[in-house]
């Protein structure tokens, strides 16, 4: 499966600065682990490059188009838990991300991640 939304194809080429380039200023950050969410791409940026350094054998699979909104199907791992998940990516009208919304499943595999990142953090 090839994706073709530009932040897919730079977070599967390992770019982080492409994929950080297709945010908008104004973008909001919807994680799976934390009620509030995230504001503003320099905050953003901060989460999605940890993230990058949490999951393992992360790959897109599938990605579905409607409008302004795509969803990027994904598959990684976090130490000894699958897990699947979805990104979506609603764009503003200058094409830049403005929501992105995060979902894994199965809730151990939720976990994993939420440890995994307090930990980097130094949170937990």
């Amino acid at each position: 499966m090839s994706v073709a939304h530009p932040f897919g194809i730079a977070v599967l080429a390992d770019d982080h600065d492409g994929a950080m380039a297709t945010l908008a200023d104004d973008v909001t950050f919807r994680s799976p682990a934390v009620y509030k969410p995230y504001e503003g791409k320099e905050t953003v940026e901060q989460i999605l490059r940890l993230v990058a350094t949490v999951f393992e054998n992360f790959r897109y699979t599938n990605e579905w188009h409607d409008g302004r909104t795509t969803i990027l199907f994904f598959e990684a791992n976090v130490g000894d838990r699958d897990l699947q998940g979805i990104d979506i990516l609603e764009e503003n009208e200058a094409g830049l991300i403005e929501r992105f919304t995060v979902m894994i499943r199965p809730l151990s595999g939720l976990q994993a991640v939420a440890r995994t990142m307090a930990a980097r953090l130094g949170l937990a």
